[in-house]
Order: C-alpha cells, then sequence, then structure tokens
C-alpha cells in the first residue's frame, strides 16, 4: 500500500500565521468530516454538543435515527443562575409562620422555612408569614405574607393568632409549621388549634423521606403522616441552603382584631455567662492563642457573648469543663463564634458545624479555624480583644 509523502517544511509552513512571520497559529481548525466517515473528529462532536454561540453544552442532545447526525432540536437554554424560580399555582400551600425575635432571620426560623420547603417538594409552594426580610426569596419562600402593624410585636400573641386564622382561611394550606417555643410560635399554634379545631403536633424533630414527621417518645421516634398543624423543635433540623426563590408579596385577608389583653413589658437582661452553650446566639471562644484571660473576660462581657474555651484550655482548668466546645464537649449551633487563638482541632470544627457566622482571631493565617471562618483578622488575640472591648463600650454609650 502507497501513500503521498507529506512534506515536513510544507506542514510547518501551514502552522504559521499568515504574515506574521514564524509565530505558529493554535487555532488549528480541522476539516469537517464526511456525515457517514468512519473516523469522527473529537473537536467537532464537542462543538455540536454546545449551545450555539455559548460555551455551555446542550443537555437535548438527540441524534436521527437515520443518519446518526444531531437533530435539528433547538437548543433550551436553563433557567439563568440568578433568576428567582416561580411558582404560579401549586398543588398545595405550607404556611410558615415566622418568630423573627430578633427582628431578622434567625437560626430558627432558617431551619422552619427548610422544613416547610421538604414538605412542599416539587408540587407545593411556601408561604412565609414573616417581617419583610430580602433574604426570604433565598431562604426557601414562594409567597411573603407581611405581619400587620398590629402583629409585629412577638408578644401580641393574640393579634398574630388571629392573623394566622386569617391566612389559614383565606390560602387554605395543607401544613402550617410554627416554632416550638412557648411564648412565640408554640403559643400561636395552640391558640390556633383552639380556634381553628385543629390537632395539633408539637415537638417534631424528624422528617422522612415520604413525608413523615417524627417526634422524640423516651428512646424511641415516633413516626405519623404530616399533620395539619405542628410546631418544630429547634435544633432537630439543618437550615439547608436553597434555590433563589421570588417571594412574591401576598395581600392578607380583612382580620377583625380583638381588643389586647396582653401586654409587652420588654425583655428581661440576661448574663450572658448564665446560658448554656447550646442556646445562647453568641460565643466566645479562647484557645491555646490567648494568655491574658481578664482581657477575654472583659472583652466577652464588652461584646455580650458567652465564654467558652477549647479543649486545651478546659484541660488546662481556665474554664470550667462546661464551657468546652467541640465533639468532646458541646456542639453549638450560635448565630456567631468568635474564635480567639483557636488553630481549629478536628473535635472543635465538628463542634461548631451549625454555626452560622464565624470569626476568626490568630496570627496563624493557615490555621484551619481561618478556613473555616467567614472573617479573619490576622493578629495576636491579645493586641484584639482590648480593641473590641473599647469599640463595643463606644458603641454602647452613643446615644
Amino acid at each position: 500500500m502507497s501513500r503521498p509523502r507529506l512534506d515536513p517544511r510544507a506542514l510547518r509552513l501551514a502552522r504559521q500565521v499568515e504574515g506574521g512571520g514564524k509565530r505558529p497559529r493554535f487555532a488549528l481548525k480541522a476539516d469537517p468530516p464526511a456525515l457517514h466517515s468512519r473516523r469522527r473528529d473529537p473537536r467537532l462532536l464537542r462543538m455540536r454538543a454546545l449551545v450555539p454561540g455559548a460555551r455551555r453544552p446542550r443537555y437535548d442532545w438527540k441524534r436521527d435515527a437515520a443518519s446518526g447526525a444531531p437533530s435539528a432540536v433547538p437548543a433550551v437554554d436553563p433557567v439563568p443562575a440568578n433568576e428567582p424560580i416561580r411558582v404560579e399555582s401549586p398543588a398545595f400551600w405550607v404556611l410558615a409562620v415566622l418568630d423573627q425575635s430578633t427582628g431578622a432571620l434567625d437560626e430558627t426560623d432558617l431551619q422552619l422555612l427548610s422544613v416547610a420547603r421538604r414538605l412542599a417538594g416539587d408540587e407545593g409552594g411556601v408561604v412565609a408569614l414573616a417581617l419583610a426580610d430580602p433574604v426570604l426569596a433565598t431562604a426557601g419562600a414562594d409567597r411573603l405574607a407581611v405581619w400587620p402593624a398590629s402583629a409585629v410585636d412577638p408578644a401580641a400573641a393574640e393579634a398574630r393568632a388571629a392573623t394566622v386564622q386569617a391566612l389559614v382561611e383565606s390560602v387554605k394550606p395543607r401544613h402550617v409549621l410554627c416554632s416550638d417555643d412557648p411564648v412565640a410560635g408554640g403559643d400561636i399554634a395552640r391558640r390556633l388549634a383552639a380556634k381553628a379545631g385543629l390537632r395539633l403536633v408539637s415537638a417534631v424533630n424528624s422528617l422522612t423521606a415520604d413525608g413523615r414527621i417524627g417526634r422524640r417518645a423516651g428512646d424511641e421516634t415516633w413516626l405519623q403522616p404530616a399533620p395539619a398543624l405542628m410546631t418544630i423543635m429547634p435544633g432537630s433540623f439543618a437550615a439547608d441552603e436553597q434555590a433563589l426563590r421570588e417571594a412574591r408579596p401576598l395581600e392578607l385577608p380583612p382580620i377583625a382584631f380583638e381588643a389586647a389583653r396582653l401586654a409587652n413589658i420588654g425583655l428581661l437582661p440576661v448574663d450572658p455567662e448564665s446560658l448554656p452553650l447550646d442556646e445562647t446566639d453568641f460565643i466566645a471562644s479562647a484557645g491555646n492563642g490567648v494568655t491574658d484571660f481578664a482581657a477575654f473576660a472583659e472583652a466577652a462581657a464588652a461584646l455580650g457573648a458567652t465564654r467558652a474555651g477549647s479543649r486545651v484550655v478546659c484541660d488546662a482548668g481556665l474554664l470550667p469543663r462546661d464551657r468546652q466546645v467541640g465533639a468532646s464537649g458541646t456542639v453549638v449551633t450560635a448565630r456567631c463564634y468568635l474564635a480567639l487563638g483557636i488553630a481549629g482541632a478536628p473535635q472543635h470544627l465538628q463542634g461548631i458545624t451549625g454555626v452560622r457566622h464565624v470569626i476568626a482571631v490568630n496570627t496563624d493565617l493557615h490555621a484551619e479555624m481561618i478556613k473555616r471562618a467567614d472573617l479573619s483578622i490576622i493578629a495576636d488575640a491579645q493586641a484584639v480583644m482590648p480593641a473590641l472591648a473599647r469599640l463595643a463600650r463606644q458603641r454602647q454609650e452613643k446615644p
């Protein structure tokens, strides 16, 4: 078998930029092979698998049975990543009644929305009854009903219960979810159960893949179909990240409010040091990099944080054992965790898995806690703690 010999000089010349000297060209495009050729150019196949005019792959990749060539079916562009998911006419609604006891979404509210989203699935929609908050769109809410002025105060239990009852009669949700807080969502759920004649299932702490809810009963978990009204036990569910939703405003129906018989006298101050680590929202934790524990105590008091420590600190007797954070201590779910001089051992990082925001102060740029942190300060904790205390006091002194 004979074939023509290739001239290497001609090949080198063909690989050079025309009129550009001896610079090689890198956009070498092969001639498209014949349709029924046995040899296929992989570059051409990859090009055909892309959306025309873009580098994104097309997912309607079909072949004509007769020719083996790609069909002429136009590629359908996916929804852009920044476009919210819109739900127009869902098969049913799930109502999530949020407490927002601090005026913003807290971990309990996010867990409640996560459970509502799981119950809604692909066929249902989620209605959030809450204060207006742009974060609700990223937390899984398809509709947003805003508390009326008379029910904004979390302590206005009577007005809030009347609002929820009116919304239930209007939307007719399949499930109504409240928190298990006895003076917030739990109180609303009990009032709604009494007025609307609904059966209340409280302290739900698990949800199966087939939509059954679970409650602890001693050492066992009782499973049952999801009821119409339930309260969710805080800390039992993860606040999963959700796709961007529309959170379209939903107008409340007319509500007949009765004269209030309860008055809100405000929040009573609580000593952060008296709170258990698994109940506090703000923790200042000391590690092996902290040597001035007087400054640590002063900074924690000025910030209003509950003091905690790593295993090394508690083993040394510098803090009580019940202040130890980690897999061998207390697993915390605080909103903010200030780690001062903590390198980040694996068992310690396991203890802060459920923390929403981590601030790390460390001199080691490559410490594991720095990698875990949302905000890092690369400095000595002994210099940072007095500065934090001073700034906190200045903020408190401002009118």
